[in-house]
């Protein structure tokens, strides 16, 4: 598929740095510096590249040319490069599962970071739950290295696009930028430049690829954060500790978020820590998911408890054709039900957070579930499959 991969990100840098030389491109938000991992992929020959985000991310798209871009720029560089890209995962997800995924893989020097269309199309996140997430990634990156220089990406999907062409901002775009701007993060807008370029006729979203872009729309990525890092390197050099605001943007940002595997719930006998029979099973299985035990129950009535710390607790779940719905207590309190069944379910064990509670007091706290005589009405079961319960 790139085997013209050198030629195309000559031709997108060409549009590019023209546009920039003459009138610097609104759609590259160079915010802060990049000096820090300058001085470490120049100085100390060494460097740990870390990606985030969902298909896009783990897809052969544009972290693969700024992979390659970066080695061939620091050829005497040795590099960890990390894809922690979980196709159909959110925000959400990433700042729960950023602590294990990325920083038990060593202190990051420079981070790209994409979620606003599973925000949109998947997890359809209020701007409330796209600013924890977010906010939660980029806090606890720096609190993990004060040094680590990142980028978001937007990427954008026809509902986006559409949006875009008539002016108005995406909710995730709106809600990510406010803890961009909060935290003094740098942002690609390739969304933005897209659109732009669609509207003005030299563009098509046939040429782009879609969704999931296409070689075109990769490379028009990858040159847009390159124009963003060199612009950044071109200065003076100095490492300087990215500067945490001290009040956060959201007080219930998941700033500590971590998993906590299901092995340690207290569980009856229609639970079961295991491998389901995923064989037996209708609906589409990805590999990743295969293999290792999990907390699940296929009956209604089955009770589990949880013990954490932490002001919120939520749960990493697989979703499928026969996803049901999950009663929970808090503290000895009823709390509510949570239905497990998603729109993109019905042909696939789907991957996907779900918040029982946030913004709770800091301390322990103890979680029931119980999986409900109730079901969505296209589900086929009552299943409930925890991967990981989440704890903020």
């Amino acid at each position: 598929m790139y085997a013209s991969v050198n030629a195309m990100i000559l031709f997108a840098s060409s549009i590019v740095c023209i546009a920039v030389a003459d009138n610097p491109n609104p759609n590259i938000i160079l915010r802060g510096n990049f000096q820090n991992s300058l001085l470490r992929f120049e100085g100390e020959k060494r460097g740990h590249v870390a990606f985030m985000g969902g298909s896009i991310t783990e897809m052969n798209g544009y972290r693969p040319l700024m992979t390659k871009w970066l080695q061939e720029r620091f050829p005497a560089t040795q590099f960890t490069f990390t894809n922690a890209g979980i196709s159909s995962t959110c925000s959400t997800t990433g700042a729960f599962r950023l602590q294990t995924d990325v920083l038990d893989k060593g202190p990051v020097d420079l981070f790209f970071v994409e979620f606003a269309v599973n925000d949109d199309q998947d997890a359809q996140h209020s701007s409330a739950a796209c600013i924890r997430g977010m906010e939660g990634i980029i806090r606890h990156l720096r609190t993990h290295n004060p040094k680590a220089d990142a980028v978001v990406t937007y990427f954008v999907n026809p509902g986006m696009l559409s949006a875009l062409q008539a002016g108005k901002s995406p909710l995730p775009m709106a809600a990510h930028e406010e803890v961009l701007k909060h935290y003094d993060v740098s942002s690609v807008h390739l969304a933005k430049e897209v659109a732009k370029r669609i509207t003005a006729g030299n563009f098509t979203w046939k040429e782009y690829g879609g969704t999931h872009p296409k070689l075109p729309g990769n490379a028009l990525c990858a040159n847009l954060a390159q124009v963003l890092l060199e612009r950044s390197w071109s200065r003076k050099a100095q490492t300087i500790p990215h500067p945490l605001p001290e009040k956060l943007l959201n007080p219930s940002s998941y700033v500590r978020g971590r998993f906590l595997s299901p092995d340690h719930a207290d569980h009856d006998d229609s639970w079961s820590w295991s491998e389901p029979a995923w064989n037996k099973l209708p609906g589409g299985k990805r590999k990743r998911f295969l293999g290792f035990p999990l907390l699940h129950a296929e009956k209604p009535g089955g009770k589990a408890i949880i013990e954490f710390e932490g002001s919120a607790i939520g749960a990493y779940v697989l979703a499928g054709p026969d996803a049901g719905i999950l009663e929970f207590a808090l503290d000895g309190k009823t709390m509510g039900k949570i239905d497990l069944f998603h729109h993109y379910s019905k042909g696939l064990h789907y991957p996907r957070t779900i918040m029982f509670a946030h913004g709770l007091m800091p301390g322990k706290h103890r979680l029931e579930l119980r999986v409900s005589k109730e079901n969505h009405p296209a589900s086929k079961g009552h299943a409930a499959r925890i991967l990981q319960f989440c704890a903020n």
